[in-house]
C-alpha cells in the first residue's frame, strides 16, 4: 500500500484566510504555512500558474515546513497553452509561446524556481492542467512529448479538461500515452451534469504517483464566476464514495495525493480533514509525513487559477 497524502489546492486563498481557519498569531505568510503543514502533509502551489515561481520562495517554503512535507506545483500558464498576461512575464519577454526563445527562457526560469524543492525531495509533482481546448490528436501528443523531454526526471501529473481524453474509445490510448512518458494521470471529482464534465475515472499511468483532485460539484462549473464554480461543501457521504477507490489507487502506486480544490471559505480544509478521518490509518498524517514522503517519491532529482 502506497502512502496517501491528503491536502488542499491552496493555503493562501483569500477566502480561506478570511474564514477564521488560521488561528490568531498564525495569519502572516510564515505562520499560515507553518500552521497548514501541521495539519496536512501536502499542498498544491496554485500561484505558480499565475506567475513563475521564485527560488527564494521555494527555499522559504522548505524552511517553513517539516521534512517530508511536499508541494505539488502547478505549471505556469504559458507552459500549458493558457492565455498569459504580459504583466506576469519576465522583463523583456513577450507572452508568446510560439517563440521558441521565449519558451526556452520561461522553461529555464520555471526549472530554476522549483529547483530548491527538487534538490531536497520536496517536489511532490508538477501539475500540468491543460485547457478545455487541448484535445486528443497529433498536436497534443507532440506537446506532451516536448513537455516530457523538458521535465525528464521530475514527478509530473497531467489533468485534462477536455472530456474526450477519457471517453470510452480514447481512454486506453490516453493511458498508454501518459505511461509512455512516465506521467501520472490526474483523476477528478466534479459535477457530471455538463457536456464538459470529466468522468470520474481513476487510471494509473505511473507506478510512482497518482493524483486525485476534488473540484466540488457546482452546476456553475462551466458558466459561473470562480467562486460559483468552486462553491461546494462536500458531505461525508460524497467523500465516503471515494474511499474504496482511493485505497485501490494507493495499492497500485508508491504515493497518492488527494487534493481538495473547492476553496471557498474553509470548505476545502474541512473536506480534507474529513477525508483524512475516513481513510484512517491509511492516510499519512503531518507527524509522519517525513519518512513516508521522502521514502516513496523522494529520490526525484499564492494565488488562484482556473484551477
Amino acid at each position: 500500500m502506497g502512502d496517501i497524502l491528503v491536502g488542499t489546492c491552496s493555503w493562501t486563498d483569500r477566502a480561506l484566510v478570511g474564514s477564521g481557519w488560521y488561528p490568531a498569531g498564525r495569519r502572516d505568510a510564515e505562520g499560515r504555512l507553518r500552521h497548514y503543514a501541521e495539519q496536512f502533509p501536502v499542498v498544491e502551489v496554485d500561484s505558480a500558474y499565475y506567475a513563475l515561481p521564485s527560488e527564494r520562495n521555494s527555499r522559504l517554503w522548505v524552511e517553513r515546513t517539516p521534512d517530508g512535507f511536499v508541494f505539488d506545483v502547478k505549471a505556469f500558464s504559458l507552459l500549458t497553452g493558457h492565455p498569459t498576461r504580459g504583466a506576469v512575464m519576465p522583463p523583456g519577454l513577450p507572452a508568446d509561446a510560439r517563440d521558441p526563445d521565449v519558451l526556452d527562457e520561461v522553461w529555464a526560469r520555471f526549472t530554476a524556481g522549483v529547483a530548491p524543492l527538487r534538490e531536497v525531495g520536496r517536489l511532490g509533482s508538477v501539475l500540468f492542467q491543460f485547457p478545455p481546448w487541448f484535445r486528443p490528436g497529433t498536436r497534443a501528443e507532440t506537446f506532451l512529448a516536448d513537455t516530457a523531454r523538458r521535465t525528464h526526471g521530475w514527478p509530473v501529473a497531467v489533468e485534462f479538461r477536455h472530456p474526450q481524453w477519457w471517453c470510452e474509445d480514447q481512454a486506453g490510448r490516453t493511458r498508454a500515452l501518459l505511461a509512455r512518458h512516465g506521467m501520472a494521470a490526474v483523476a477528478v471529482d466534479m459535477t457530471q451534469t455538463l457536456p464538459s464534465s470529466i468522468p470520474p475515472v481513476t487510471p494509473v499511468t505511473s507506478p510512482r504517483l497518482s493524483v486525485v483532485r476534488f473540484h466540488g460539484r457546482s452546476p456553475a462549473w462551466g458558466s459561473g464566476s470562480k467562486e460559483d464554480r468552486f462553491r461546494h461543501t462536500y458531505d461525508e457521504a460524497e467523500l465516503a464514495e471515494w474511499t474504496p477507490r482511493l485505497l485501490d489507487l494507493a495499492g497500485q502506486v508508491e504515493q497518492l495525493h488527494v487534493l481538495f480544490n473547492n476553496c471557498c471559505a474553509d470548505a476545502a480544509v474541512r473536506a480534507a480533514e474529513t477525508m483524512t478521518r475516513l481513510l484512517g490509518p491509511a492516510a499519512t498524517g503531518p507527524a509522519n509525513a517525513g519518512s513516508a514522503a521522502a521514502g516513496s517519491v523522494g529520490a526525484r532529482t499564492g494565488d488562484r487559477a482556473d484551477r
